[in-house]
C-alpha cells in the first residue's frame, strides 16, 4: 500500500515560519516574541542562504531575548571600543591611560578586526587576529590588546550591546620578545650627568639618577615639597607626593615617600632654585603658582616626549666620550630610575631599602624588574650616593653658577 504524502502544514498563530522571499533572493525567518506592552506583536525577521541559517538565526534570537539582551545587528567591534575609550574610563588620565589604550586600540586592533560586527565576533576570529599581530608585537602588548578587547565587550555588555564576552574564551599568545630593561653603570651614569650640565635637564637628571623617582614624579613636583634647609638633625629631603597621574596620585600608596637627598642632589637644587628665580625676574615673569621646580622656559610642567627627545641628545653627547658605550635611541628617562637601584645595590644596599626608596610595595618588584647587580648588604640611600658619586669627582669642574636651569 502507498503512503499518501502529506500536506504541508501551515504555520499556527504565533509560531516561527521561514519561507523564501523570490525579491531579495533569500531566505526569510519571522520570528514570534510575543506582544509588546503597547500591543503591537513582535515579529522580527532574519534572513540567510540557507534554511538550515535561517533556523540557526532564529534560535541566536530567542536566546539573546531571553537574557534579555538584544545585540544591535550592526555594532561593530571599532564602536564598541570607542564607547569603552569615551565612556569607560571616567577619571583616568587623557594623555596616560586612555591616551595608551587609544594609541594600541588604533594601530593594532581597530585596523584589523574593527570592521567585525560584535555579535558575529567569534573566538577563533580573535585567536586569528592576535596571532597575526604575535610576529609584530610583545607578549606583553598582546595582552594589553586582548584586554582592550575584553574590557570593551563588557562595556558593551553593560549596556545590552553584546550577548556574550568571546574575548574570554581567548589566551594572548607568545610574541615577540620585549624591550629588555637596562641599568647605567656608574662611568655611564657620569658621562650622562657631565655631558647634561649645560643643559636645562641637568637638576632633573641628578635627581633622577641620585633620587631614584618616577619621571612622572619628577616632573610635577613642587618647591613646597622640596626641603634643602632643615632642622633638629633632619637631613635635607624631598617629599614624593604627587605625579603626572590624574588626580595628582602616585602610582600606589607605598609610591607616596619622603627621602633624604644626597649632598650633590642638594647642591644642583640650591644652585637650580637660584637660576629660576634670575630667570623670572629676568623675563619679568611673577613666581609660579603652582611653584614647579622643574618648567618649561615659560613657566609650564614638562611633556614627557620633550623630556625624553633631551635625554636622548644628552646621551648621544655622553657617547662620544672614550669607553662609553652608549645608543640614545635605545634609552629613555624612566632607566634612570632603573640606574638608581642598580648603582645602589652594586654599592651593597640590601634590597628591602632600595624598595623603601623607590616605593615598591614588594621586593620582589625591584629585584625582578629594576635591579642588575646583587651585591652584599652593608648601607642606605643618600649616603650611599653621596660615596658613589664623591669618588672620581675631584677632577670634575667645580661649581656651575651660570649653569642652566633644569627643565625642557
Amino acid at each position: 500500500m502507498t503512503e499518501t504524502p502529506k500536506s504541508a502544514r501551515r504555520a499556527g498563530h504565533g509560531e516561527d515560519t521561514i519561507y523564501w522571499d523570490a525579491a531579495k533572493k533569500s531566505y526569510v525567518g519571522a520570528v514570534s516574541l510575543g506582544y509588546a506592552p503597547n500591543g503591537k506583536r513582535r515579529r522580527p525577521k532574519v534572513y540567510g542562504k540557507t534554511k538550515t541559517e535561517v533556523r540557526q538565526k532564529i534560535r541566536d534570537l530567542k536566546k539573546e531575548m531571553q537574557s534579555g539582551v538584544k545585540a544591535p545587528v550592526n555594532y561593530t567591534v571599532a564602536e564598541a571600543v570607542s564607547d569603552w575609550l569615551e565612556r569607560g574610563l571616567k577619571g583616568r588620565d587623557q594623555k596616560g591611560t586612555i591616551g595608551k589604550n587609544r594609541s594600541m586600540a588604533n594601530k593594532h586592533l581597530i585596523p584589523f578586526i574593527g570592521k567585525a560586527k560584535l555579535k558575529d565576533l567569534s573566538a577563533d576570529d580573535v585567536d586569528d587576529w592576535l596571532d597575526d599581530r604575535a610576529e609584530f608585537l610583545a607578549t606583553r602588548s598582546l595582552r594589553d590588546l586582548l584586554a582592550i578587547l575584553r574590557r570593551s565587550v563588557a562595556h558593551a555588555q553593560r549596556r545590552d550591546k553584546a550577548a556574550r564576552n568571546v574575548a574570554l574564551l581567548v589566551t594572548a599568545p607568545e610574541g615577540r620578545p620585549g624591550r629588555p630593561s637596562k641599568a647605567m653603570n656608574l662611568e655611564q651614569a657620569r658621562a650622562v650627568l657631565t655631558a647634561a650640565r649645560p643643559s636645562r635637564l641637568y637638576a632633573y637628571l641628578v635627581l633622577s639618577f641620585l633620587g631614584g623617582v618616577r619621571t612622572e614624579e619628577a616632573r610635577p613636583l613642587t618647591w613646597d615639597h622640596v626641603f634643602l634647609e632643615t632642622k633638629d638633625a633632619i637631613p635635607p629631603h624631598v617629599a614624593v607626593w604627587r605625579s603626572v597621574r590624574k588626580h595628582g596620585d602616585t602610582k600606589t600608596r607605598r609610591s607616596r615617600r619622603t627621602i633624604a637627598l644626597p649632598k650633590m642632589v642638594v647642591e644642583v637644587l640650591e644652585e637650580h632654585m637660584r637660576q629660576q628665580k634670575k630667570e623670572r625676574a629676568a623675563k619679568g615673569l611673577e613666581w609660579d603658582q603652582a611653584g614647579r621646580v622643574f618648567t618649561t622656559r615659560s613657566g609650564e610642567l614638562l611633556d614627557a616626549a620633550n623630556v625624553r627627545r633631551d635625554f636622548r641628545a644628552i646621551i648621544a653627547k655622553a657617547a662620544k666620550v672614550p669607553g662609553i658605550d652608549l645608543k640614545p635611541h635605545e634609552w629613555t628617562t624612566r632607566e634612570t630610575r632603573q640606574s638608581f637601584v642598580s648603582l645602589l645595590s652594586d654599592h651593597g644596599v640590601p634590597l628591602e631599602t632600595i624598595a623603601l626608596l623607590v616605593g615598591h610595595t614588594s621586593q620582589a618588584t625591584t629585584e625582578a624588574v629594576y635591579r642588575k647587580q646583587l651585591r652584599p648588604v652593608i648601607t642606605k640611600g643618600a649616603e650611599a650616593m653621596d660615596a658613589i658619586f664623591a669618588q672620581g669627582q675631584e677632577g670634575d669642574d667645580e661649581g656651575g653658577a651660570d649653569k642652566p636651569l633644569a627643565g625642557t
